[in-house]
């Protein structure tokens, strides 16, 4: 593992980590990555290149060449997701997308091989990791372990006004339904199950308004991370 500086968010879908990580990573003009999104480029690379999403072989190969890039517009926005120079960040987002990529998740060799993949992320000046197991399996050396929570009928409520914004017609019974499902099986597999490290501070924004989390994250990471530029440290405050 490098000496670079590694902060990592995990927690479960719907709890605002995107937002906010690549609001720090855009302000702190740090390298970023959404580890999700590895797992969704993956499925559509399957899908193109016709391999099932439970043929591992296949699924490895594809994963030692995968080109994904994460590029930041500004501190409001998601990052847009590149693949092989493509931006995709539409595609990956789409629910049938999301669910080829959780039966690819849980395979042990796939795992294996995007955890050299996400590692590559690491470089200088920093990394703001985005996950669901970070802090616990990818960089256990980070330098500040954030675990974001919140209640499941406040992140069905979030999700199903982002996917109502984006013109996606879905039902909020089922979505709560889908959301306790995938927290089930996130933090009951065996493989890098979902749960805060040991030393993770947890955050819980159920009823906390981004910019308040945005504002109390920035603080943990002036208090936590030594050596910060002094405009980092403005930009965060």
């Amino acid at each position: 593992m490098s000496n670079v500086t590694v902060i990592t968010i995990d927690g479960p879908s719907g709890t605002g980590k995107g937002t906010i990580c690549c609001h720090l990573a855009y302000l702190m003009k740090w390298n970023f990555l959404d580890s999700g999104a590895l797992y969704r480029v993956l499925a559509i690379a399957a899908k193109k290149n016709q391999i099932g999403n439970e043929d591992e072989l296949e699924l490895i190969e594809l994963t030692n060449n995968l080109d994904v890039e994460f590029k930041m517009r500004n501190p409001e926005s998601m990052a847009d997701v590149l693949f092989n120079g493509k931006i995709v960040t539409d595609e990956i987002r789409t629910e049938a997308c999301g669910k080829a990529a959780s039966v690819i998740a849980p395979i042990a060799g796939v795992r294996k091989a995007l955890l050299t993949r996400q590692r590559a992320f690491c470089k200088e000046p920093g990394l703001i990791a985005d996950g669901r197991d970070m802090g616990t399996v990818v960089f256990p050396n980070a330098e500040l372990k954030i675990f974001l929570t919140a209640s499941i009928d406040e992140r069905a409520k979030r999700r199903f006004k982002q996917l109502k914004e984006g013109g996606i017609s879905v039902n909020l019974r089922r979505l709560h339904r889908e959301i306790e499902e995938r927290d089930e099986r996130d933090s009951g597999r065996k493989l890098s199950p979902l749960k805060p490290a040991d030393d993770a501070i947890i955050v819980d924004t159920t009823d906390i308004n981004v910019e308040d989390v945005i504002g109390k994250i920035s603080k943990l990471v002036i208090d936590k991370i030594p050596n910060l530029s002094k405009r980092v440290v403005d930009y965060l405050r």
